[in-house]
């Protein structure tokens, strides 16, 4: 749901800005995990929204909101804007700073939040994978981030996998395209700091100590240097050979990426032919099941849904039916039952594409102890009570004021502390997630 600032004008302008951040009153504000931030960060909830302040000069803020609306409707993955404010001034009529306003991403997390306990062994390359596919979207955009860094990036679960989310457009520059010396650029930025971040988190007991920061660092690049090709590269093929064109596109599906535009050319003896990608868009599962079903989910959770209409589709006959129909039946006697069985008070630890993702694993889990298909609704019960119970609310993880992660926030500004992401909420490990 989109927020908009004229739906919260009253409650913006009650807000206590002559006040500078950091000193705003613990019981106005909302206590979420948060990454580390160059600028103080505060959460508030207005009109049933939560909404992160960022207090930063003015024209740093007019720039970012900018920035992060260009790259709105652009449909990028990042962090929508909701307004700044400007011309704020203490009690005594001193000039303060500036302040940025973003809806909260809900059911996203800071990367020290995923850390904050022991995940499985393959969650710091699950994270690379999401920001290898972030960078590469933002490049497809023509924008040049200028600070990559897990600190910047907010991450949402995506069936088994994560998607990434720019969070901090500060240094961001939007181009019709970037070169390639652009993009170098930015990838040794995020070698340098992403090297640092995970360095970090070895420091403070959050990642395997033998495990090596440059190593994932350059997974990190080999993974986006191995996409960008994909989705980019000029290919050239025997004029008897144009069948590659549909090869060409099936991966970039299987991908979750479709081919909108492309230009064939062929040499003067018809021998040859060069497909050149030009526009490359993102989400094509995702598309697919908002068509089908009316479901807006992440692209590896709509990918996981798709399967499950498919197989639904076979098992009860309706293979001659049309996609639609089969989609509708699925819809009315498959999905929205099994959601509907979830508690109200358990309704926000997950969203509901990555409740239904993990109530086929917890099934699947669950026939193969038993050694027969498990009952759908029996098996949705146990996943509730035995997995989904012990979840974290993901959509704000607070909803309240939480003055010990306020004052580790406050700490951790002034160097005094450890950031407070790392110790305000604990997610459950993946095994928790996967025990039946």
């Amino acid at each position: 749901m989109d927020l908009h600032v004229d739906e919260l004008e009253a409650d913006i302008a009650r807000l206590p800005w002559s006040v500078p951040l950091a000193d705003w009153p613990a019981e106005l504000l909302v206590g979420l995990p948060r990454g580390i931030s160059r600028h103080p960060v505060r959460f508030v909830e207005l009109a049933g929204r939560i909404v992160a302040v960022k207090e930063t000069q003015e024209p740093i803020a007019r720039r970012e909101y900018e920035v992060l609306a260009a790259l709105s409707s652009l449909d990028a993955p990042a962090v929508q804007p909701l307004g700044y404010i400007t011309g704020r001034t203490d009690a005594q009529g001193a000039p303060l700073p500036g302040a940025l306003l973003t809806p909260h991403l809900e059911f996203s997390l800071p990367y020290r939040a995923l850390f904050s306990r022991q995940l499985a062994a393959n969650t710091a390359s699950r994270l690379v994978d999401a920001l290898a596919v972030l960078l590469v979207r933002l490049h497809l955009a023509g924008f040049f981030w200028g600070d990559v860094s897990l600190s910047n990036t907010l991450f949402r679960r995506d069936a088994e996998a994560f998607a990434a989310y720019l969070v901090d457009a500060e240094t961001g520059e939007l181009h019709p395209s970037l070169s390639a010396g652009q993009r170098e650029h930015d990838l040794e930025l995020a070698r340098v700091n992403l090297a640092g971040d995970f360095m970090d988190l070895q420091a403070g007991g959050l990642m395997d100590a033998e495990a090596d920061p440059l190593e994932m660092v350059n997974l990190l690049l080999e993974r986006y240097r191995a996409l960008w090709d994909e989705l980019t590269a000029t290919e050239e093929f025997a004029d008897e050979e144009r069948w590659r064109i549909d090869q060409r596109i099936r991966r970039l599906n299987a991908l979750g990426f479709d081919l909108g535009e492309f230009t064939v050319t062929t040499d003067l003896d018809g021998t040859t032919t060069r497909i050149e990608p030009k526009v490359v868009e993102p989400g094509h599962h995702a598309r697919r099941l908002d068509r089908l079903a009316g479901i807006r989910a992440q692209e590896g959770q709509a990918r996981r849904l798709l399967n499950d209409l498919d197989s639904y589709r076979a098992a009860v006959g309706l293979g001659d039916a049309s996609e639609e129909e089969a989609a509708r039946s699925w819809l009315e006697h498959a999905y929205e039952p099994l959601l509907g069985m979830v508690p109200p008070e358990l309704e926000g630890r997950l969203e509901g594409p990555q409740i239904f993702h993990e109530f086929l694993d917890h099934r699947w889990f669950l026939s193969e102890r038993t050694g027969h298909d498990m009952d759908a609704a029996a098996a949705m019960r146990s996943y509730i009570d035995t997995v989904l119970a012990r979840r974290p609310r993901e959509s704000t993880f607070f909803r309240a004021p939480d003055t010990q992660a306020l004052a580790e926030v406050r700490a951790a500004e002034t160097g005094a502390g450890s950031d407070a992401a790392g110790t305000a909420a604990a997610a459950p490990t993946d095994e928790e997630r996967a025990a039946p």
